[in-house]
């Protein structure tokens, strides 16, 4: 059984009332808050293992609430669940720093599917990486940690922003594949391929000495990108 916490920031009664029955049959322990600000209170007194992120809330609204968390804790797993369908939402909330996002009205079992998903990559990532560190340049990976350092200094990661930079890592010199990045990191078909592109940038803008002329995330046209060390 699950054993992780959940965060449910949303302010449809009967939403909420759905996933924390649902959720609670998972095995996970259900927290909620009808409202960005005191979501955003539970989150930092609480620690949750994921967080249901709603975007239209009263008060804080849901990518302001997004900002605040990945300023935070930028590794907890962040879903945003919204009416908006729209793809200029959904790309902005991912630079904001969401890990997956699903549109309203949703499919109880596709969300439970991805919140498992999700958890369970973090987990595996733990407990079953083959090498604890790596180096890009003057950058030190540690994936047992979830931490990447230059210097003295922590450079902040979300979550699926260091699951992707990990499969980069652990696959040097190939060629991978939008579409294989996307089924091994997001699991899912739903995103498009800008998606990818929008993650290696923020990879490079990080990591690379000069994100515009890149050394380490390169890119392979017609197919998607190589990592090389």
């Amino acid at each position: 059984m699950a054993s992780e916490t959940v965060l449910l920031i949303e302010d449809d009664p009967a939403i909420v009332s759905g996933l924390e029955l649902n959720l609670s049959l998972e095995g996970y322990r259900v927290l909620s808050a009808a409202d960005g600000e005191t979501g955003f209170q539970v989150a930092c007194e609480e620690s949750p293992d994921m967080v249901l992120l709603d975007i239209m809330l009263p008060g804080a609204n849901g990518l302001e609430v997004l900002r605040r968390l990945r300023a935070r804790s930028p590794e907890t797993p962040v879903l945003i669940l919204s009416a908006r369908g729209e793809e200029a939402d959904k790309v902005l909330g991912l630079q904001l720093g969401a890990d997956d996002y699903i549109s309203k009205p949703f499919s109880l079992s596709e969300l439970l599917a991805r919140i498992n998903a999700a958890l369970r990559r973090q987990r595996l990532q733990t407990s079953e990486s083959t090498q604890a560190l790596y180096r890009i340049g003057d950058a030190t990976i540690d994936v047992v940690r979830r931490l990447v350092t230059r210097g003295d200094r922590e450079i902040a990661m979300t979550a699926r922003e260091f699951e992707l930079l990990t499969y980069f890592l652990q696959h040097p010199g190939v060629a991978l594949s939008r579409e294989r990045l996307l089924d091994a990191v997001w699991q899912t078909d739903y995103l498009t391929q800008r998606t990818i592109d929008n993650f290696v940038g923020r990879l490079r803008a990080k990591l690379e000495p000069d994100p515009e002329q890149p050394q380490h995330f390169l890119t392979v046209r017609g197919v998607g990108y190589r990592f090389e060390q």
